[in-house]
């Protein structure tokens, strides 16, 4: 009598036993073995088949049970390796984003007041600014230095929405930047966790402590003071920073959740997002101002600032590609509110250095509404924190 051990393309036989136990042997029916894996993990191709003449699930039972754990231990070890990041190495990785995010709109944000100061014309700025991340991410993945997303249609459905938000974002506050200092934009765009908030609560029905509402008081005390002292304000670029805080919001959570169990980096979905918000923004911007006026425009910059100028073009609109990107990689890691803060604290270091670099007169009340809102803004981060 023989006892059979059958996988695919294995058959191992045992030497006929003498034993009392297997004189009155009968053959088995195939037992087959199905074993969960997780999804990063090769599948089992074909299930495990044991057949064990007389023994029926006594000697099948256990050395398939014995083999199974074996091959699933064996396999784990190689494709897992390492354990997954710590919190703390978590941490670091996204200060170094939050870093590099913060510096990169520094330089963009110079190079942007720059631009339109010399070429006041923002519908084209932003779609410039646009099309050369497209460009960018198209050439990425031609050459493969980055990997193409596998999109499907509804994809890019559900990104429509966000690309609007987004394409209404970027040009409010490229139109706010053309009309007041960058300055006076940023502090008004320091509001945003307040709106961030309040989208929260009215459409995602989210509800927060007591003391969170509270912090919003100085944030947004704090912009009001500093735009009603601001010497330069202007309401078309005010409200050009209101209507960015907003959509941007909005950009942020539909992001969230459109990036939420996606196969997808936040560094492919901002190349996505980008291209569709250049295709919703190029009609827009043509009828708003058109070839004819950037034309005159551009000869204009070009006969006042020299070749320069189109190296300042360029320099905004790379940065502007690449801190958004950076910024969409931190997104994947944190939540929207948690993302507003950031984009708050990141905005201290684009003021003070405008200020700076533009010599942007600033009187005291401007100053100490600017310091009120970051206050806020911080005490509103911590009362997140303890949540």
């Amino acid at each position: 009598m023989f006892c059979t051990v059958k996988q695919p393309l294995i058959s191992v036989r045992v030497c006929e036993r003498k034993t009392a136990v297997l004189e009155s042997c009968s053959i088995v029916p195939p037992l087959s073995l199905s074993l969960p894996r997780p999804r990063s993990l090769v599948s089992v191709q074909k299930p495990l088949h044991l057949s064990c003449g007389g023994l029926g699930l006594g000697l099948g039972g256990v050395r398939r049970d014995f083999v199974a754990r074996g091959a699933y231990e064996a396999e784990r070890s190689e494709v897992e390796g390492a354990r997954p990041p710590s919190d703390a190495a978590k941490k670091v990785k996204i200060g170094i984003y939050f870093v590099t995010w913060w510096a990169l709109n520094v330089v963009f944000n110079i190079y942007n007041k720059k631009v339109l100061n010399a070429f006041p014309f923002p519908w084209l700025t932003s779609t410039l600014s646009l099309a050369c991340g497209s460009f960018i991410m198209l050439f990425s993945w031609a050459t493969r230095l980055v990997e193409p997303p596998n999109t499907h249609p509804q994809f890019w459905k559900n990104l429509f929405p966000v690309s609007v938000y987004h394409t209404i974002g970027h040009v409010a506050a490229t139109v706010s930047m053309a009309k007041v200092a960058v300055s006076f934009t940023h502090i008004i765009k320091s509001a945003e966790p307040a709106f961030s908030v309040l989208v929260s609560r009215i459409f995602l029905r989210e509800t927060f402590p007591f003391q969170v509402y509270l912090s919003l008081l100085p944030i947004i005390g704090g912009c009001a003071l500093s735009a009603v002292t601001e010497l330069n304000f202007n309401m078309i670029g005010f409200m050009g920073a209101m209507i960015s805080n907003l959509a941007f919001v909005f950009r942020n959570i539909f992001s969230k959740k459109g990036m939420k169990g996606k196969d997808i980096s936040g560094m492919n979905y901002y190349a996505c997002l980008s291209m569709m918000s250049l295709l919703i923004l190029t009609p827009f911007a043509i009828a708003v101002e058109g070839p004819q006026v950037w034309a005159a425009g551009w000869q204009t910059a070009l006969s006042q600032i020299g070749p320069q100028f189109i190296w300042w073009v360029v320099a905004q609109s790379i940065f502007y590609h690449l801190y958004n990107q950076v910024s969409y990689m931190s997104l994947d890691e944190i939540s929207p509110l948690t993302f507003s803060i950031g984009n708050t604290m990141k905005r201290i270091s684009v003021i003070v250095s405008s200020i700076i670099i533009f010599h942007t007169p600033v009187q005291p009340v401007n100053a100490l509404g600017a310091a009120i809102a970051i206050l806020g803004t911080f005490v509103y981060s911590q009362d997140l924190e303890n949540l």
